[in-house]
């Protein structure tokens, strides 16, 4: 296996379409479907890069981000912000939070890989 990606996401169809995509670059992944559950993860499964949806119950990828951001362990994360929300108040938010990427849904498989693949690099 290449690298550990951590998706929290909490619609079973896109976190279905995600491992799809990235199993075939050879990609381990370990998914959460809430957020303090997949902030957990983050701590306990040293996950090489995040895909992190921002509508999750519990607790927001908006709240997930910020953690993960002021703790000097995950800092450096490469996270890609994943959402339907396409409006560019999200996507400045996203920049603010410190995201590395912005990808909205629906997304396409290909550049979504292609993304996680340039991050990883």
């Amino acid at each position: 296996m290449g690298h550990r990606i951590l998706v929290i996401e909490d619609s079973a169809v896109i976190r279905r379409l995600i491992e799809v995509c990235l199993r075939a670059a050879d990609l381990e992944i370990v998914m959460r479907d809430d957020g303090p559950s997949g902030l957990d993860a983050v701590r306990s499964e040293f996950p090489d890069l995040l895909v992190l949806d921002i509508g999750l119950p519990g607790m927001d990828g908006w709240q997930v981000l910020d953690h993960i951001r002021s703790d000097p362990a995950t800092r450096s994360l490469p996270v890609v912000v994943l959402t339907a929300h396409a409006e560019e108040e999200s996507r400045r938010r996203a920049d603010e939070g410190g995201a590395d990427a912005f990808v909205t849904k629906p997304f396409q498989p290909n550049d979504f890989r292609q993304t996680v693949l340039d991050l990883l690099a």
